[in-house]
Formats: structure tokens, C-alpha cells, sequence
């Protein structure tokens, strides 16, 4: 059983998974003691969060101005790599890594080296550094606890296995805010149509990527580290309710799901919890209010994105790098109305057709694979990224 209270740095504290984490650890101040907080820029957020938590220290990427006189008890790291120097310092149990994009690989890195438990909330963490993350979790006996929704569904389904033989993992995709709309519609999409998420509040980068499925896609990949599961034996479905979470297909043909209402508090409060459950406050789930749950395949046609990620995987080597680099470039001058929705899978697949394949060694070869695949992205968008 865990510790009564746990030391927690909570790395990316502004943004969406962070904050929930951090209204979890406001309902149990006897179970959390919160001991670093990080931000890229957000520095009047992090500010407030600071003077609310007091956590022994805190880290922006970004440099402020100044640094309010109240919030200057508490140790402050500044400057590029921010996060992971401030949890080496922080004294933390637990670190939930949520810094989005390849960026939070350094956290969890670092995490790894110097906490007991990593709630890994940033998949392209393991979708670049994956064989070398997992063998870092394994030597150094580290705990990495899933936090995105389809992969905690999956550890809680497979804690019922009891040895028996699994025969596929079924991660299910809400399909985003585009998956009832034409390939025109797809094509010519705008930002607002794309941030219009039908059931999860998240940031502005992972519903865009919800929106190409590409975000399953990294999933798919996540799994296949998390869980030691071939591609051929990890599937996705369109499952438009959000309410399965995700499935385990047994050998026996018994399919395990887990359930509930799309709230992130649940398995953000079952990784900080683990192995207990933690109320969260949320709406209880009533099957009869929701009448039906429906599922069907993916429209690899209008959503190329997903296809594409299993390609990357069976590809290995520093191709599941190019498919995250590349995109993280296309989405951004997707937000920044530069390019076209459509754009971003076409971003995706030239990247991965042109960028020479390299074998993935070393934190460097992931970082160098990133650079190659950015630069690549940049010239393809001709400059508009």
C-alpha cells in the first residue's frame, strides 16, 4: 500500500491534465503533498498555483519579468530544460509528467532517475524514446503508471488477467470533432471546427490530433511499450460515447472494458492513487441515461493519420520519431492558420517517406531523428510552419 501522503511534482501544472491533477491532490491534502510545479510559459498561472500549493520548488521555461515577492519562499529553476532540473531537486515520490510533445521526454527521463513512480501523461514520450524508456523504468525498478484514458483502462483490465493469454488490445477513438464529415470537409476544416471536441476537454494540440486520429495513433504505439503487444494485436475502434475507455480481448474470447462518464480526473486519480481508487467528484456513469453504445472501424481513407502510425511502428527505428516530429510541426501551423487541415497528413506522410531511416541508440539519436524530421516538415510547408 502506498505511503499516507505522497510527495508529488507536477510537471506541466498549467495546462489541462495538470490542473485536474491538481484539483485531485486539493480533494486529499492528507494523501498529496505537493513538492514541484513546472510551466513553459504561463508564468501568472503557475504564480497562483504557487501561492495556493507552496511547493518547495518551481520551474518555468520561460524566464518571467520579475518574480512576485510571494511566491519567492519556494526555489525557482528558470530556463531551458526547467522542469527536469527542478524535479532532480524536489525531494518528489511521484512525478505526473504532462509537458505535451517530445518535449516532455527529458521530464520523464529525469523522472525516471529520481522518483519511485512516473504517471506518464505525455505519450510522445514513449512513442520516440520508447525501447529506451522502458529498459530506464525496468533497470532502475521504476513504477510507470499510464494516465491517458485508453491506456489506464487497459492496466485495469489487465490486473484481471490472472495469466491468461491475451488476444488483442482494442483502444477505443472518440473520432474527434471531424468524424461524422466529409473528405472535402476534413480537407478544408478550420481551427474552431477542429477545437470543437464532441466529448473531452483537452488542450488545443491533442484535439487537433484527435482530429486526424493521429492521436490514436501515437496511443496505438504507446501501447504497444506500455503493454509488450505486437501491432498486429493492438485494434481501435470509433466509438462516438466516450464511455468505454478501452477493451482486453482474451484468448478465451472474453473481452474486458472499462467504463465511465469522459472525465480526465479518473485516470488521472487512479494513476495518483494507485492501487486505490480515489471519488473525484464526477458524475456517476448511468447506462440507462446513455441507451446505447455504438462502435465501428476507422475511416483510414479520410483519416490517413492512423494507418500511418502503425507503418511507423512496424518501420521501428527512428521512424515513430519522424511520424511525431513531423506532425507536432504541421499542427502548429495548423493553429496558427498557416496551413490547411489537410495538410498535416500529407506533412506526415512525405516526412516518413523522406527522412532516411537511423537506428535509435541514445537520447541524442531520438533528438537528432526529431531535428531531421522538423527541418523536413518546415520545407515541405514551404516555409509556413
Amino acid at each position: 500500500m502506498m505511503d499516507l501522503q505522497r510527495k508529488i511534482a507536477i510537471l506541466g501544472a498549467t495546462g489541462s491534465i495538470g490542473t485536474q491533477a491538481l484539483d485531485i491532490a486539493r480533494r486529499y491534502p492528507e494523501r498529496f503533498r505537493v513538492v514541484c510545479l513546472t510551466a513553459r510559459s504561463s508564468a501568472e498561472k503557475l504564480f497562483d498555483l504557487v501561492r495556493e500549493f507552496r511547493p518547495r520548488v518551481a520551474a518555468l521555461d520561460v524566464e518571467p519579468e520579475t518574480l512576485p515577492e510571494d511566491v519567492r519562499f519556494c526555489e525557482w529553476v528558470l530556463g531551458e530544460d526547467s522542469s527536469a532540473r527542478a524535479l532532480q531537486i524536489s525531494g518528489a515520490d511521484d512525478a505526473l509528467c504532462a509537458v505535451v510533445g517530445i518535449a516532455g521526454l527529458s521530464n520523464v527521463w529525469a523522472a525516471l532517475s529520481c522518483c519511485e513512480r512516473v504517471l506518464l501523461a505525455n505519450k510522445e514520450a514513449l512513442v520516440a524514446g520508447g525501447d529506451l524508456v522502458m529498459e530506464r523504468a525496468r533497470s532502475l525498478n521504476r513504477q510507470l503508471l499510464p494516465v491517458d484514458s485508453e491506456h489506464s483502462a487497459i492496466f485495469q483490465c489487465l490486473r484481471a488477467r490472472e495469466g491468461n493469454p491475451v488476444r488483442h488490445l482494442i483502444l477505443t477513438a472518440s473520432g474527434g470533432a471531424l468524424r461524422d464529415r466529409t473528405a472535402e470537409e476534413v480537407e478544408n476544416a478550420s481551427v474552431e471546427d477542429v477545437l470543437r471536441h464532441p466529448t473531452w476537454r483537452m488542450g488545443a494540440k491533442i484535439t487537433v490530433d484527435c482530429a486526424t486520429m493521429l492521436n490514436k495513433g501515437l496511443e496505438v504505439i504507446e501501447a504497444h511499450y506500455l503493454f509488450g503487444m505486437d501491432a498486429d494485436k493492438i485494434r481501435v475502434v470509433v466509438h462516438p460515447e466516450s464511455v468505454v475507455h478501452s477493451m482486453v480481448e482474451f484468448e478465451d474470447g472474453a473481452v474486458l472494458a472499462q467504463l465511465g462518464n469522459p472525465d480526465m480526473r479518473g485516470p488521472i486519480g487512479y494513476a495518483m492513487g494507485f492501487p486505490g481508487r480515489l471519488p473525484y467528484g464526477g458524475e456517476p456513469l448511468s447506462l440507462a441515461d446513455v441507451g446505447s453504445l455504438t462502435f465501428r472501424k476507422p475511416d483510414t481513407e479520410r483519416f490517413p493519420c492512423l494507418p500511418m502510425a502503425y507503418e511507423a511502428l512496424r518501420a521501428g527505428a527512428n521512424a515513430p520519431v519522424v511520424f511525431n516530429g513531423a506532425n507536432e510541426v504541421a499542427v502548429e501551423a495548423f493553429l496558427g492558420r498557416r496551413v490547411r487541415f489537410g495538410e498535416i497528413a500529407r506533412c506526415v506522410r512525405a516526412a516518413l517517406e523522406a527522412v532516411p531511416q537511423r537506428e535509435i541508440r541514445s537520447l541524442e539519436d531520438v533528438f537528432l531523428a526529431d531535428r531531421e524530421a522538423r527541418a523536413y516538415a518546415q520545407t515541405f510547408l514551404g516555409g509556413r510552419a
